[in-house]
């Protein structure tokens, strides 16, 4: 919407959650965006339309897998334009963790994030890198990512009685505890989240500056 709205674009976005497709649709109508923007209610590897100009993934990398990353970064790749860019915003972690995934029956697991996979940034490059995209530009946000969290926990505490009535105590009670763990995992540094600038290159031409403003 934002980027329909003030870089007129034309922009389509996807996601597994139906109430997510549900709520976007919603607000895209509010907007008047709806000759602008689609939202498809589809799995990403059922994405057979385009080229598309640019594409941006953001926060559902962690659900991928790492036995399913070709398979993501290839159907990536065969959707985007020559000179196209990709954008793939992630949490991860440092190198040392014997296994990507989050731990089974831990709290975030059970309760969070089933089945979540956090992988190594370099990892990820590499793997972006084999798809036949060349990485232009990498940019962590963690500290950024913990005062994020923190502002997210006091909202919540700050509504707290709406929260509680719209979700449950259970749930409300799941999620301060969750963000408020993730802000202090992030602040140390045993978390991370990257952004991932690429290309793809059409014959040695990136599309991209020479000299880019990233703003």
């Amino acid at each position: 919407m934002h980027a329909a709205r003030q870089h007129g674009v034309t922009a389509v976005g996807v996601t597994l959650s139906r109430k997510q497709a549900e709520l976007a649709e919603k607000r895209v109508a509010e907007a008047g965006l709806g000759d602008v923007v689609e939202i498809r209610l589809q799995d990403y590897r059922d994405v057979h339309d385009g080229p598309y100009d640019a594409i941006s993934s953001i926060g559902m990398f962690e659900h991928v897998g790492l036995s399913q990353v070709k398979e993501y970064f290839d159907r990536v790749h065969s959707v985007l334009r020559p000179e196209g860019r990709f954008m793939n915003h992630a949490i991860g972690r440092p190198p040392g963790f014997k296994h990507s995934r989050v731990a089974r029956r831990g709290f975030i697991d059970r309760y969070v994030f089933p089945d979540g996979e956090l992988h190594e940034v370099g990892t990820i490059v590499s793997a972006i890198q084999e798809a036949g995209f060349e990485v232009r530009h990498l940019e962590s946000l963690r500290e950024h990512y913990a005062l994020t969290l923190r502002a997210w926990v006091a909202n919540l505490e700050s509504n707290w009685d709406a929260a509680v009535a719209e979700a449950g105590l259970a749930r409300a009670r799941i999620w301060r505890l969750y963000m408020a763990g993730s802000a202090l995992n992030f602040e140390a540094g045993h978390t991370q989240i990257h952004q991932v600038l690429a290309t793809r290159p059409d014959g040695g031409v990136s599309g991209m500056p020479l000299r880019p403003r990233f703003e």
